[in-house]
């Protein structure tokens, strides 16, 4: 939200600076499920407004904004009881007619158990009595909001990560700018600015007691956990979407692996380390083995994240039930604060954070463009992705090295292939890592704003 809102502003003609206290997306926003979904879950609380503004975003992301970075994927709706077929096919229905089923390969379809076992061989067979088959977008996060801040400062942005906001710059009863530190030299300095855009997601209330005192709303950590399993201990020809007794469970084809997710529960820990707890991955065990005729345990578990949502406060204890939609306040005058939301409305958050912000300025500021401001990488990649053949063999590489860079760099990916036309050796695979090449790594450091070792590989 924080990297849209500059890419707003800056497209805005507004002068922008983003200061980010950690890497791009080193918190939550490369800890997600890694879907740009319409949030078929919000049907159920009848939130229809919230599930029409994430398709509509889904679709922008999907087609016009970053295809090089997203892509739809196939998920299957296994169906356990008689009642789930017309139970969830009236759902995904509706969710179909809203829009999901736009700017996707095909509309939902239901599938009988036969269908469904060819597609999910690892399937329960004694549980499934069929599926229904509809599409999600899938993003690869991390290099999404990276490329975000990237296009902002491609437009005139100042961009710095590793550098904290450690106060507020005050005139009278308003804000005029922040105090921030340069983590890698301990260096302090002041940045003046008309307005400040405070887009710490759960570190909100910590920076409005800054200024000494609460917003108008808090914001509750929820955390939610994914595990990473290898491709082989799941064969399914989709993604799975599953309901528990206390959400959706989800298990999303990603690359080599499955990531498996997620949870819903309460952190009042270190914000910046939230880690899984056993009976967090016990839980998302218990609720994908229900599905499995070959169970996963413990050992199958390669690797667990967690990240935490910035749930606006509710009155409710549970944070399912706490609210997704998001708000903007200025608590203070020369000071907008955003927060809430979901990872798939981030443009509109930063929309609305930057109308707020605008508002008093003493100029006449023009509207959103974002809709229309392709990231860096997306113009040019459909005709790539058509030739990536005839790319691979001018670069000397095999094809589907090249559909990878293309996934990850798109159009830019002549600047990763340059490195290595100086540097051959920069062509060869990490040795650990072999499905990204050197040059990869060299070029977060070139091009990237990757400052640590760190850096590159949670990237």
């Amino acid at each position: 939200v924080g990297t849209g809102a500059a890419l707003d502003a800056v497209t805005r003609g507004l002068k922008v600076g983003l200061v980010e206290a950690r890497d791009y997306a080193a918190g939550t926003s490369s800890r997600s499920s890694k879907l740009f979904h319409g949030g078929l879950r919000y049907l159920e609380q009848f939130n229809f407004s919230l599930v029409f503004e994430a398709l509509k975003e889904r679709s922008l992301v999907l087609n016009d904004l970053c295809p090089h970075l997203a892509r739809p994927v196939p998920f299957l709706y296994p169906l356990l009881k008689v009642i789930d077929r017309p139970y969830a096919g009236l759902g995904i229905g509706v969710y179909d007619v809203m829009g999901a089923g736009r700017g996707v390969p095909s509309h939902h379809r239901h599938l009988g158990k036969k269908k469904t076992l060819e597609a999910f061989p690892s399937g329960k067979r004694s549980a499934l009595r069929g599926a229904i088959k509809f599409y999600e977008g899938q993003v690869d996060d991390a290099r999404h909001t990276m490329m975000i801040a990237r296009t902002a400062a491609a437009y005139g942005a100042l961009c710095v990560n590793s550098t904290r906001v450690t106060g507020f710059l005050r005139d009278g009863d308003r804000v005029i700018g922040v105090v921030a530190t340069d983590l890698e030299t301990g260096e302090s300095f002041e940045i003046a600015a008309k307005h400040v855009i405070n887009a710490a997601g759960v570190w909100t209330d910590e920076i409005q007691e800054m200024l000494g005192g609460r917003g108008q709303f808090q914001v509750r950590a929820s955390k939610g956990v994914h595990l990473v399993v290898p491709r082989n201990r799941i064969n399914a020809a989709a993604g799975i979407i599953t309901r528990t007794s206390k959400s959706l469970l989800f298990v999303i084809p990603w690359g080599s692996h499955w990531i498996i997710g997620t949870t819903d529960t309460d952190w009042k820990l270190d914000l910046a380390h939230p880690a899984a707890s056993k009976s967090d991955i016990d839980y998302i065990l218990t609720e994908v083995n229900r599905l499995l005729q070959d169970p996963l345990d413990h050992e199958d578990v390669v690797g667990v994240y967690a990240g935490l949502r910035p749930l606006l406060y509710g009155e409710s204890d549970s944070t399912s039930t706490l609210s997704r939609e998001h708000a903007v306040s200025s608590p203070v005058r020369g000071l907008t604060v955003i927060a809430g939301g979901k990872y798939t409305t981030y443009r509109v958050m930063a929309k609305d954070a930057v109308d707020s912000a605008v508002h008093g300025l003493e100029r006449r500021v023009p509207e959103c463009v974002t809709e229309k401001i392709p990231l860096l990488g997306a113009e040019g990649y459909y005709g790539l992705w058509n030739s990536r053949e005839l790319a691979a063999q001018r670069a000397g590489i095999r094809v589907g090295r090249m559909e990878h860079l293309l996934g990850r760099y798109g159009s830019l990916v002549h600047e990763v292939l340059a490195l290595i036309d100086e540097r051959p050796e920069l062509g060869q695979p990490l040795e650990t890592a072999p499905a990204y090449l050197k040059a990869e790594a060299v070029y977060a450091a070139s091009h990237e704003g990757a400052q640590h070792l760190d850096d590159i590989l949670t990237r």
